[in-house]
């Protein structure tokens, strides 16, 4: 078996259950930032962090791949959303976990410091991205983004940021 198909040469792929769309189509789009915010949540576990961090941002490496999945789903009764209820507070616990090392924010951050948080700020820049296309897809399809999907997203930017203050703070840099 071969990488290439040869099928997506003229612009189009396809979706799961066969159907055929062009490649700026407003799924693929979000799809595609989500691929993003996945390879760099890899990229920022390559930098040194706590076991916890790394094994968080690896359970939602691994939650990604059934998010994407559902947003080229067809949206038909029988999909099963890929996250729910659960994983948004999984998300939430850990923003409050973490937040509270930190110190109060008395004004707007500027992204950097250490590299782990700078790789962390670039992911929950690329995340809000995603969760933006999440909502013009929302829009012009309303049953292919489940609610429980855009606040997830919705909560990974924030956690994302809280990663990467906390991040600066173990490294040493302020904010």
């Amino acid at each position: 078996m071969t990488i290439y198909t040869r099928t997506g040469d003229r612009g189009e792929t396809g979706l799961l259950g066969a159907v055929r769309v062009p490649k700026d189509s407003p799924r693929l789009e979000v799809c595609g930032d989500l691929d993003e915010l996945d390879a760099l949540l890899g990229l920022a576990r390559c930098e040194p962090m706590s076991e916890d961090v790394a094994a968080l941002l690896e359970r939602i490496q691994r939650r990604m791949v059934a998010v994407r999945a559902e947003v080229v789903a067809p949206a038909t009764p029988a999909r099963i959303d890929a996250v729910g209820p659960p994983d948004i507070e999984e998300l939430e616990r850990a923003i409050d976990l973490h937040d509270a090392k930190l110190e109060p924010l008395t004004t707007f951050i500027v992204p950097g410091g250490s590299r782990a948080a700078a790789v962390l700020h670039v992911a929950r820049a690329v995340c809000r991205r995603a969760e933006r296309r999440l909502v013009s897809l929302a829009r012009a399809e309303p049953s292919a983004v489940s609610p429980s999907l855009s606040a997830y997203v919705n909560r990974l930017s924030d956690l994302l940021f809280v990663l990467a203050r906390l991040s600066n703070a173990q490294a040493g840099h302020g904010d």
